[in-house]
């Protein structure tokens, strides 16, 4: 039986709503139809729009791999506070950290849509540079996206930037310090993952990110946005069923996932593609100090990686009966 929304809302709710539909549109159909706009521009008499971008992009085309171009007054936009109410998202801090080393986060869990990650590190709408002042965050994503005209430029300005060895070292070797990279370990193929009271996280043999650390001095911050798995549901794909290997498949192929996901609608709360409203809560845990090592051994590398996942267990187990995850589960990894 369907579940309809109440006719009479108050106006503060139905803009939450409006800022998560325009924000599910950009990451789900916007790429395609910048392409789309891109193309079709060329057989108008606004052609010349489109070949001056082609020039402006072949000239800026390695700014994705240099930094990104933030825009902080996009970031700062009204429509991200109302998206961060729709849920609402929070961001909690456990220890300072110093503006004058570079960071590099893990973030956990990937969810479907990385929602809190979204929020947290490209917008201003849960206070991450009151909160971390002095501290310049950027979130990876993978490089695909930033091949898309136009859409690439409005990724930019929320501070993404591409998930290659080469953006990774650009933002960490920055003199002066006061860098933070986040990056989502467990990737798109962790999205297959994502469901309400999950816990399991693809980190066993995740260990780029801890080289990467190594190589270039960077602190390593654990991360965790607790209820980032609850705000949609996902079509029963278990490892080994003909639903899993085929998404595993395309994975591949594609480098995207494709999480058969559901959620509420606009007008009804029983079926649709918007997210659920359900609080997430994303907790930065204290600073791990690493020495630089350029070239860094096997043995260097797990034993990081394996101090890495003590902290990261230690920061869920600490909190996580303050965001109703149950007193006997843990983390679990693959």
């Amino acid at each position: 039986m369907v579940k309809f929304a109440p006719l009479f809302l108050p106006w503060e709710r139905r803009l939450q709503t409006l800022a998560v539909l325009q924000w599910i549109f950009s990451f789900l159909v916007m790429s395609q139809v910048c392409v789309v706009v891109f193309v079709g521009l060329l057989f108008t008499r606004f052609w010349l729009f489109s070949v001056l971008y082609t020039a402006w992009w072949y000239l800026d085309g390695d700014k994705p791999w240099r930094g990104g171009r933030r825009n902080q007054a996009l970031r700062e936009s009204v429509v991200w506070r109302y998206m961060k109410d729709y849920f609402p998202v929070s961001l909690v801090k456990t220890a300072e950290l110093d503006p004058s080393r570079n960071y590099l986060a893990g973030i956990h869990p990937h969810g479907v849509l990385a929602a809190g990650s979204f929020l947290n590190l490209c917008t201003e709408s849960t206070g991450f540079s009151k909160l971390f002042p002095g501290i310049r965050p950027h979130l990876m994503m993978l490089s695909l996206w930033f091949r898309s005209p136009f859409f690439r430029d409005y990724i930019m300005s929320g501070g993404l930037v591409t998930s290659d060895k080469e953006s990774a070292a650009h933002i960490l070797n920055r003199k002066g310090g006061g860098n933070l990279l986040g990056i989502i370990v467990g990737g798109a193929q962790e999205a297959l993952n994502a469901r309400p009271g999950a816990y399991k996280l693809l980190l066993r043999n995740r260990k780029g990110f801890v080289r990467v650390a190594l190589m270039h001095g960077a602190a390593l911050v654990p991360v965790f946005s607790f209820g980032e798995n609850d705000l949609f549901d996902q079509i029963e794909n278990s490892p080994g069923c003909w639903l899993r290997w085929t998404q595993n498949r395309l994975q591949k192929i594609m480098g995207i996932s494709l999480p058969l996901f559901h959620g509420r609608g606009i007008f009804q709360y029983s079926f649709g593609f918007l997210p659920y409203r359900r609080p997430i809560t994303t907790v930065v845990g204290k600073p791990i100090e690493v020495q630089q090592v350029v070239q860094p051994s096997r043995e260097q590398v797990d034993e990081l990686h394996q101090r890495y996942i003590h902290e990261l267990c230690n920061l869920f187990e600490a909190h996580k009966l303050k965001y109703n995850v149950p007193a006997d589960q843990h983390l679990e990894f693959c």
